[in-house]
């Protein structure tokens, strides 16, 4: 599979910019895809440098790099400390994540993860995991329902949500993308129809990849792997996602704990290289709409 029908990668250069990558250093990319980012790492990698791909969708595995300084982990990234210590790395030079949804998993609509297709209700980006959206759809208590929707989807309507679900799930189980769109269409403003189904469908999907647990692991560990002057390069494009990682550069913790030393100063190892979140300027939105609401936090430990 051709990497460009896979995605366009998001603020390429100003993502492997704030890595700075090191000829022989050691490198993450935690969200490997089509493998844009990571070519470009290697681009900048000289014979004593390597690279770490992660993704734990097999359709990544078909965009693996043939290079002895790249090594592929088919798996979750939460998983990273782990790994890393399987491959006897002790410390890393960079970590880069882009937690976007690659356009190639919004297109495929067997995966279920766009309501433009018609296609089984899955949203599994590991495909030998249990769970799916129309398991969570089906087989959740109401409020809990309401729960995920107010929480990853910040849709006001949360509760009528749900019990319209609910309601239509007593008359038959909803198995696809067109069964959901069906049967909360009475909710769905004619205006707002577009954006509230989105984040409704961001919901689910953050809820079957326990995608907020795995960042937060994934965060947690990327803290204690970094080597001093290590960067952290990460690419968000929902609020939740955003919220953590500023929290972590901030105060050390995804929670924004401060914890303070006797003088009353932020105990925090990390330093915040961009101040101001960047992103995509209007030529690359315009040529890419997967990166319009990219924002990019780029931190050093200290």
């Amino acid at each position: 599979m051709d990497e460009a029908v896979y995605h366009v990668p998001v603020l390429l250069k100003a993502c492997v910019d704030g890595l700075q990558v090191k000829p022989d250093g050691v490198y993450a990319d935690l969200t490997f895809g089509g493998g844009g980012h990571s070519r470009e790492i290697l681009s900048h990698l000289g014979g004593g440098g390597h690279l770490y791909g992660f993704d734990q969708d097999a359709d990544a595995l078909r965009n693996a790099i043939p290079d002895g300084r790249f090594t592929f982990v088919r798996s979750n990234f939460r998983y990273l400390r782990n790994w890393m210590r399987y491959y006897g790395v002790e410390q890393l030079d960079g970590v880069l994540a882009d937690l976007g949804v690659s356009s190639h998993h919004f297109d495929d609509g067997e995966r279920g993860f766009s309501f433009r297709f018609e296609g089984r209700l899955d949203m599994r980006m590991n495909r030998s995991g249990r769970l799916t959206a129309a398991d969570v759809v089906n087989e959740y208590a109401e409020e809990r329902l309401a729960d995920i929707f107010y929480l990853y989807g910040e849709l006001k309507n949360a509760r009528k949500l749900a019990a319209c679900l609910v309601k239509a799930r007593a008359a038959g189980r909803i198995e696809t993308t067109e069964d959901f769109v069906e049967a909360v269409k009475p909710l769905m403003g004619r205006d707002r129809e577009k954006k509230d189904l989105a984040k409704a469908f961001q919901a689910l999907r953050i809820e079957v990849n326990k995608e907020m647990d795995a960042l937060r692991e994934m965060l947690s560990a990327v803290a204690d792997l970094l080597r001093p002057g290590g960067r952290l390069v990460v690419l968000s494009y929902h609020s939740l996602e955003d919220r953590m990682v500023k929290n972590l550069i901030k105060t050390g913790n995804v929670e924004g704990r401060r914890v303070e030393d006797f003088y009353g100063n932020v105990d925090c190892p990390f330093r915040a290289v961009n101040n101001k979140v960047i992103v995509p300027d209007e030529a690359e939105q315009a040529e890419n709409p997967r990166s319009r609401s990219a924002k990019l936090r780029i931190a050093e430990k200290k």
